[in-house]
């Protein structure tokens, strides 16, 4: 198996040792802003994913305009937040705001980045959408085109403008010399089989720094039916493997095993991960995490909404730090009250762990891995 020690990228654990003085100020009590946020521009979005998580956790949606943006952009860098993603649960790219928001977020010294499935990306804005991101995650389950427009439920034609934009993409990024990591991620689920190795190929070609294999996440209902026993397949596991070996020096297969092979369980009870890496949803919700977003959680678990407020009261106020307390709780069991294996889920095990007594303190040691500020 490809590991990462092999790159500088970790994608399949945390960086939490590189932000010691964070968590050393969270263990001793104190309010801490997040180091990580995780954000969409929007809950739209132009594909139907088969695996889409996102569309389980509806909730109110409220317009995000360009001034309530750049108010939580501002706010986010006064009080401290590293790492910003245009991820969590719609596609940003459907905001007219995409470009701006990006520029202005790096403006304010705050490290960006998207995960996108680059169908709406504009050519005329590659350059200098790239030279304001650390790295950019291009969604993609399929190497063929009619899987991944079964997969993926796009327009005929996607595969291929998506393609072309990657390519274009790498071409730029290496013509300007510029420092942003283009990657792709395939949310990979047991009946994907077939994809593994032609993904890992169309990878290779497009020029992309890494392919990164994960899990599908599940809500605790298990309403999209992830049949997590069948990751355990001999069968699967050895293509997983002969999709790792398209690795070259420039280029890294890396699959997300912990997870992969966790059987969608958690050790941990309770969730001390979204003081340091929050979710909010393209309606402007702040809450804990994507798990969460859905309305009918609305009573215990949201905080607020940047449409309405500023992050910074948002995150001053009781109601922030009662919700994070109570997720921090025994009244609170992330086995029973999750859906599967969250984004804040390799944050958390090593949170419990130090929590437990169980392990010491990490200092990062030597060179900072990339994307640092994105733990």
């Amino acid at each position: 198996m490809t590991t990462e020690k092999d790159s500088k990228l970790i994608l399949d654990g945390h960086k939490l040792a590189w932000h010691k003085e964070r968590v050393e100020a969270w263990m001793a009590g104190e309010r801490i802003a997040p180091i990580t946020m995780d954000f969409a521009l929007t809950r739209n979005c132009n594909y139907h994913c088969k695996y889409c998580y996102g569309m389980l956790q509806e909730n109110e949606r409220k317009p995000l305009h360009k001034d309530a943006i750049y108010r939580f952009l501002d706010d986010a860098a006064e009080i401290g937040v590293k790492g910003i993603g245009l991820v969590s649960d719609g596609e940003s790219t459907c905001s007219p705001h995409f470009y701006d928001v990006i520029k202005r977020g790096k403006e304010n010294g705050i490290d960006m980045a998207t995960g996108t499935n680059g169908a709406l990306l504009r050519e005329d804005k590659l350059e200098e959408m790239l030279s304001n991101l650390t790295y950019i995650r291009f969604n993609i389950s399929a190497g063929e085109p009619e899987r991944y427009r079964e997969i993926h439920g796009c327009k005929p034609g996607d595969f291929e403008k998506v393609k072309n934009t990657i390519t274009t993409s790498s071409r730029i990024k290496k013509e300007k010399n510029l420092d942003v990591t283009i990657g792709l991620q395939m949310v990979f689920t047991p009946d994907m089989v077939d994809q593994l190795i032609p993904l890992a190929k169309y990878g290779r070609e497009v020029g992309a720094d890494y392919l990164v294999i994960k899990h599908c996440s599940d809500d605790e209902q298990g309403t999209l039916g992830v049949k997590y026993d069948e990751y355990f397949d001999e069968r699967i596991q050895t293509e997983i493997q002969k999709a790792e070996e398209f690795s070259t020096e420039d280029y890294n297969v890396i699959a997300k095993w912990s997870k992969i092979l966790s059987d969608g369980k958690r050790k941990y009870t309770q969730c001390y991960g979204p003081p340091f890496m929050i979710q909010l949803s393209g309606s402007g919700l702040v809450a804990p995490c994507g798990m969460l977003f859905n309305e009918r959680y609305k009573e215990k678990f949201h905080i607020g909404n940047i449409a309405e407020e500023s992050f910074k009261q948002i995150w001053e106020s009781d109601r922030y730090w009662e919700v994070m307390d109570r997720i921090a709780s025994p009244e609170f069991n992330a086995q029973k009250d999750c859906g599967t294996l969250c984004f804040q889920h390799k944050v958390n095990e090593y949170l419990w762990d130090l929590k437990q007594g169980d392990i010491e303190l990490m200092d990062g040691k030597g060179k900072p891995p990339a994307h640092v500020n994105f733990i």
